[in-house]
């Protein structure tokens, strides 16, 4: 009886949201530990920027494990695959900060530089398809 359970479809459905929730919860709280500024503070304040560089990494979060989910059997390898392709977004993120060495990207966005926010939002998106079309 509680094989068929788990295999219903809502409720493998209701099982991946919940844990993508909770594993966004968690990657962000990380992100918002490598950031030199409070995203949410930030976002309170109308700091643009800040929102979208904060909405591409919850995208590309999210994209990841979209496409974890897809080609995984069970819900313990889309965490893995997840938790895998996060780690590699959050090494995207340090990538783009060295590659700019004339200016400070989390200064940038902190000081609503839109420009370098979209940037930031379109990084995470594109990493997170590459990442998400390497998932096996």
């Amino acid at each position: 009886m509680w094989q068929n359970f788990w295999e219903n479809p809502y409720v493998e459905t209701a099982a991946s949201f919940s844990v993508v929730i909770l594993c966004l919860i968690v990657f962000m709280a990380i992100f918002e530990l490598v950031t030199k500024y409070n995203n949410w503070q930030q976002i309170h304040k109308g700091n643009f920027s800040v929102a979208m560089a904060t909405g591409g990494k919850m995208f590309g979060i999210a994209n990841i494990f979209r496409f974890s989910i897809e080609h995984n059997d069970s819900l313990v390898e889309s965490i893995g695959w997840g938790i895998y392709g996060f780690l590699l977004l959050l090494i995207g993120y340090f990538i783009f900060e060295f590659l700019t060495p004339t200016f400070k990207i989390d200064e940038e966005i902190e000081n609503d530089n839109r420009a370098v926010g979209f940037i930031a939002l379109i990084i995470s998106v594109g990493l997170s398809f590459v990442i998400g079309a390497n998932i096996i």
